[in-house]
């Protein structure tokens, strides 16, 4: 699958409605997180996603960090088909975008714990204890970008 990574005001309204119908299957329906999915991020993100058949399959979002723009922060990751490699082709083809068009010197997320061997693949590293965030354990990783 080929990447689509777009700014905010880049994003069609169909892409844009896709993107939060994948966020509400996977984070609402099926983890059963309730959180304020809108959180005015999306404005500031780069938008990260497959589509296939209209639709889209796996997401992420990357915003900076910091008014330095040296970190950028990764975050709502997810694949609504898994064990087909979609998410490792996520992973791997916005982490190259993210690079070229954010230019930053490190990368940063907040992953769920049963994800982190998944993470530490791409060479992220767990930098926190566990954490519950939305009532999920997660732990902070970052990726030092060289």
């Amino acid at each position: 699958m080929n990447l689509i990574a777009k700014e905010f005001s880049e994003l069609s309204t169909k892409e844009l409605y896709e993107i939060l119908k994948a966020r509400a299957e996977i984070f609402i329906m099926e983890q059963n997180i309730r959180y304020q999915d809108m959180d005015n991020i999306d404005y500031e993100s780069l938008h990260c996603f497959f589509m296939e058949d209209n639709k889209v399959v796996a997401y992420l979002r990357a915003f900076y960090k910091d008014n330095t723009k040296t970190i950028v922060k990764v975050g709502r990751v997810l694949t609504l088909e898994h064990g087909k490699g979609i998410g490792k082709d996520l992973m791997k083809q916005s982490l190259e975008a993210i690079k070229a068009k954010m230019k930053c010197e490190k990368i940063c997320m907040n992953a769920q714990k049963h994800a982190v061997g998944f993470y530490e693949k791409f060479g992220f590293v767990t930098t926190t204890d566990d954490f519950l965030e939305e009532g999920v354990v997660h732990v902070g990783m970052e990726l030092v970008i060289k």
